[in-house]
């Protein structure tokens, strides 16, 4: 005789369940580039910042499309006026349009701080991480360079070199980048100490990867979340110290306009034109507050240690 074969009975019919079935799914990992985004998305005043950033730009890139004069037109029928429905923002002691003259001196300022913030951000990261993996006598002379010119009055020698060659904003990118880049490469190389001994590193080390492809593709990018907050922080300080150059007649020169010559022109007449100096100083002041609140909510996104901007206040 044949034994008959009964089938198994599903397991719905059976009484039985799946217990992986049942089982919630974690949810998908976020990836880092990811997290941080919604970290930062989080955080309000970051965003606010952002926002305020995208403005200003705008406003520097399309503002003077708004009005028919240029920044060196100069209407000698409104000589000092206050802001009207012809000259938004007034006019100076010369008759040139204060709105024409904001909109290019946003933009050149925006230009020199991008500029000398993403120079410095380069040499800080190069030399300090170069200084730190090659050790030897290359970090002993690179801190000796770097301790040196931490100690050097800056300031003194930017306003000497930059009005002797005839305040050119080319110029002046180039002097703010060559004395602005020390003291972030003293923080890269602190930071760059600890890496240099790390796994991957040794372990490029011995598929024979070249020592400056070692820092360029394996330290440096561990120090990305330093170097994003720098780039933009350096903007601010950038700003700053551009307006007080040209303040104090070393920056940007005549015939071209910068938020600082602005200040400059109109810290004279503060009480019988304020709209000469108020004008550019609310620009400067919202530039720097936008990119402030940005490079707060980078470091906060990008901190491990950091809770703000995650939900609840936990991570």
């Amino acid at each position: 005789m044949t034994a008959l074969v009964t089938p198994p009975l599903p397991e719905r019919a059976a009484g039985r369940t799946d217990p992986d079935a049942e089982r919630p799914k974690a949810p998908a990992a976020l990836g880092g580039g990811r997290l941080y985004l919604r970290r930062f998305a989080r955080n309000r005043g970051a965003l606010l910042g952002l926002t305020l950033f995208l403005l200003i730009v705008l406003f520097s890139v399309f503002g003077g499309l708004f009005t028919s004069f240029s920044y060196t037109d100069a209407d000698f029928l409104a000589l000092t006026q206050p802001p009207s429905a012809t000259h938004y923002f007034g006019t100076t002691q010369g008759g040139n349009d204060i709105y024409a003259e904001a909109v290019h001196g946003l933009r050149r300022s925006l230009v020199i701080a991008v500029s000398v913030s993403v120079l410095t951000s380069t040499l800080a990261a190069l030399i300090g991480a170069g200084a730190a993996y090659l050790g030897g006598r290359v970090e002993r002379l690179t801190l000796m360079v770097i301790h040196f010119l931490l100690v050097v009055p800056s300031f003194l020698i930017l306003a000497l070199v930059s009005h002797r060659l005839a305040g050119d904003w080319r110029v002046l990118i180039l002097v703010l980048t060559v004395f602005g880049w020390m003291g972030t490469a003293r923080v890269v190389w602190a930071l760059a100490t600890s890496l240099r001994t790390s796994d991957y590193v040794q372990a490029a080390e011995y598929m024979g990867v070249r020592p400056w492809r070692i820092v360029v593709r394996h330290i440096i990018p561990n120090l990305g979340s330093l170097l994003v907050v720098h780039l933009t922080l350096g903007v601010v300080a950038t700003v700053l110290g551009e307006t007080g150059l040209s303040f104090l007649g070393f920056g940007v020169q005549t015939p071209d306009v910068s938020l600082g010559t602005m200040l400059a022109d109109g810290s004279g007449a503060i009480s019988s034109a304020p709209w000469l100096f108020g004008f550019p100083a609310a620009l400067v002041v919202l530039l720097t507050v936008s990119m402030t609140l940005v490079g707060d909510g980078l470091r906060d996104a990008l901190d491990p240690m950091s809770t703000t901007g995650s939900r609840g206040g936990r991570r």
